[in-house]
């Protein structure tokens, strides 16, 4: 007798959106789905910047998630995140850089937040597996906990410099002024002494200036939950076909800008298992995946998995698979 399935395999994407048992951005995720009518995730398996940055801009509208990997890029730099940055705000995918990380809890936050690629600044989605132990995950969680809090508070100093009144009362620097000419003979004869004297330091009588320096500290709050209001025909059955297209189109153009740009959020996808030929990833790393996910669903959205994990009722984790190839062979070796 075959296995029964979960009920999220018969929910839509909708459906499993509305869900509280859900990261941030998962819950953007799948909505994003349901609205883009897509939940396909293209590889961009490019060695330079303006190749990954063409790549966006042809499939981006036909896609979820762009899954980049910027460790092969040549001349990843700044201007290369803010191409990806803009093409994912006006195309609407969300970006999943495939670092897989794996190592100890120092180590992978130093690997997300710094470094040439600093992942944690543009990469909404990442990755990693636990053979380390189940730290890597809320080494992650913490090093993005503190990007989230970085972004969302900003530093402003202000430097203001005023004069001073000088020391002494009014008409006495003109009174100086007097008493200096009229001894202007006597002083000449003194100038080459004079050159030798100390410098002044400011404490003979000038003015000196009032320096005001206050520092202002603000916080934002993003909105993590997005939740736009859908029209009934609207909310169920993404996948069916409607016949007045242009008026569809309109409809699901005007949701896309409704639901706006994904919240400021991190989140992690665990490798559970892989589809290259004699791997390691035995079933039982594969459910320590799982029950490590289950104690991290603040921080963990899903799994790279060969099939759908969930089988608590409590479990709404979104998997994604490889699958689908522009040319036969692919890179499972």
């Amino acid at each position: 007798m075959a296995a029964r399935q979960h009920s999220t395999a018969y929910q839509s994407y909708y459906e499993r959106s509305e869900a509280d048992n859900l990261t941030p951005l998962a819950t953007y995720l799948l909505r994003l789905i349901h609205f883009k009518r897509t939940n396909l995730c293209v590889s961009a398996d490019v060695t330079t910047s303006n190749a990954l940055l063409r790549l966006a801009e042809e499939v981006g509208d036909h896609i979820c998630i762009l899954k980049t990997h910027a460790d092969i890029i040549a001349d990843f730099n700044d201007k290369t995140i803010r191409g990806l940055n803009e093409l994912s705000r006006r195309k609407k995918f969300l970006v999943f850089e495939d670092r897989k990380f794996g190592d100890i809890g120092n180590t992978v936050q130093l690997q997300y937040t710094g470094g040439p690629l600093a992942i944690v600044r543009w990469a909404p989605i990442v990755n990693a597996h636990i053979f380390p132990g189940a730290t890597v995950i809320t080494s992650l969680a913490e090093a993005a906990s503190k990007a989230i809090t970085s972004y969302n508070t900003s530093v402003s100093t202000d430097i203001s410099a005023s004069p001073a009144p000088s020391r002494g009362g009014p008409g006495e620097e003109a009174e100086s002024e007097s008493e200096s000419e009229d001894d202007e003979e006597d002083d000449d004869e003194d100038d080459d002494a004079d050159k030798e004297a100390e410098p002044d330091d400011g404490r003979n009588g000038r003015k000196q200036s009032v320096v005001s320096v206050s520092t202002t500290i603000s916080t934002k709050t993003e909105a993590i939950s997005p939740t736009p209001q859908l029209k009934a025909s609207l909310s169920r059955g993404s996948t069916e076909e409607d016949d007045d297209d242009d008026e569809d189109e309109d409809t699901l153009k005007s949701q896309l800008e409704a639901l706006g740009p994904p919240p400021f959020y991190r989140s992690l996808l665990l490798l559970a298992q892989m589809s290259s030929e004699a791997n390691f990833f035995t079933p039982e790393y594969t459910s320590a995946c799982v029950r490590e996910a289950r104690k991290n669903r603040d921080f963990v959205m899903g799994f790279i998995a060969q099939q759908g994990l969930n089988s608590e009722p409590d479990d709404n984790f979104i998997t994604m698979t490889p699958g689908v190839q522009k040319a036969a062979g692919g890179d499972g070796k």
